[in-house]
């Protein structure tokens, strides 16, 4: 594509995304309390984990019901995160602010330190789509091989072990031990939890019953039981659906401009993980033409900024890049 035309599209995306902002805000007026609104769908998500966790501990709701409620409330909190982090939200009032980080952090404790994360996102808006971008890089984006993707889609903290000295050759700057304690001390403490029930339940599994354990076990097994279902496990299968959809959308190679960072990914397969990542892959395309706009807005204007994408050639779907590591290839 003739990079004036590729011009003409960027813009042509920016354009409308701004002038639909606009739109809705003008429609609802109650948008423009944006601090305030903050509060309230943290409260929602912060008061929809804590009912889903007493709700399965006074025996209410079954585990299942219980894991898949609380990673739809977990991914809410992701949301506001990534707006926390654009400084959307009490940029002014750093109490505040700092604390709604914290909050969104102890609701997702398999994540790093969202002021660590701040970082290295900011970083991946300058170089997403290239080998410096370690912010996608870690959750499998540019990896081939569907085994290793797999396995680094699902457990960050293994992913890092399994990819620590391809980042070392590739990305300037990178630290292995500046990622593993961005987590400490709330997601060192998860997969201390996480690792510690697979092993037992693993062991008790083979030996088939056959060992007593005391009393101090199996109080402490007991915790981490309740723990897994109401708070770990939830946010296993939320960072599941989020990073295989982000890491499928975000292109890695053969990208020049901000046309061909990103795919959308709107397909009625990929809704089961859109649930859980709050329709991230229809979405997020969009985010990256305007970054300064909160989540919520981005759901509102979607559905006419979608046909604006595609007219201007942003991909939809574009699941053969799948096969070459994300590569963005011409058509």
């Amino acid at each position: 594509m003739h990079p004036q035309q590729t011009r003409q599209n960027i813009k042509n995306i920016i354009t409308a995304i701004t002038e639909q902002e606009q739109h809705v805000r003008n429609k609802y007026g109650i948008l423009k309390y944006q601090n305030h609104i903050s509060i309230v769908i943290l409260l929602f998500s912060l008061f929809g984990m804590l009912s889903v966790g007493l709700l399965y501990i006074i025996g209410e709701i079954n585990g299942w019901v219980a894991i898949f409620s609380a990673a739809f409330f977990a991914s809410i909190s992701h949301e506001l995160e990534h707006d926390l982090i654009h400084r959307q939200y009490f940029k002014s009032n750093p109490l505040v602010h700092n604390m709604m980080m914290l909050i969104v952090w102890l609701m997702r404790p398999n994540t790093i330190s969202p002021w660590y994360r701040k970082r290295i996102h900011l970083h991946h808006h300058k170089v997403s789509g290239t080998e410096q971008d370690i912010e996608e890089r870690l959750v499998g984006n540019g990896i081939k091989n569907p085994l290793l993707r797999v396995l680094v889609i699902s457990d960050g903290l293994l992913g890092l072990i399994l990819q620590r000295r391809r980042y070392q050759r590739e990305i300037n700057g990178f630290s292995f031990f500046c990622i593993f304690n961005a987590g400490f001390p709330i997601a060192t403490c998860n997969f201390l939890i996480l690792y510690f029930a697979i092993i037992f339940h693993c062991f008790d599994f083979i030996s088939n019953g056959r060992f007593e354990y005391s009393a101090l076990l199996n109080n402490a097994i007991q915790w981490v039981d309740t723990v897994m279902v109401i708070l770990i496990l939830p946010n296993l299968l939320r960072s599941f659906c989020l990073n295989l959809i982000t890491s499928s959308m975000h292109y890695y190679g053969g990208v020049n401009n901000v046309l061909q960072q990103t795919q959308v990914l709107n397909h009625w397969l990929l809704f089961p993980f859109q649930l859980f990542c709050f329709n991230f892959g229809v979405t997020h395309t969009i985010h990256h033409f305007v970054p300064n706009q909160p989540f919520y807005i981005r759901q509102l204007i979607a559905k006419r900024i979608l046909p604006v994408l595609k007219q201007n050639n942003v991909r939809f779907n574009d699941f053969e890049s799948l096969k070459n590591a994300n590569l963005y290839s011409p058509n």
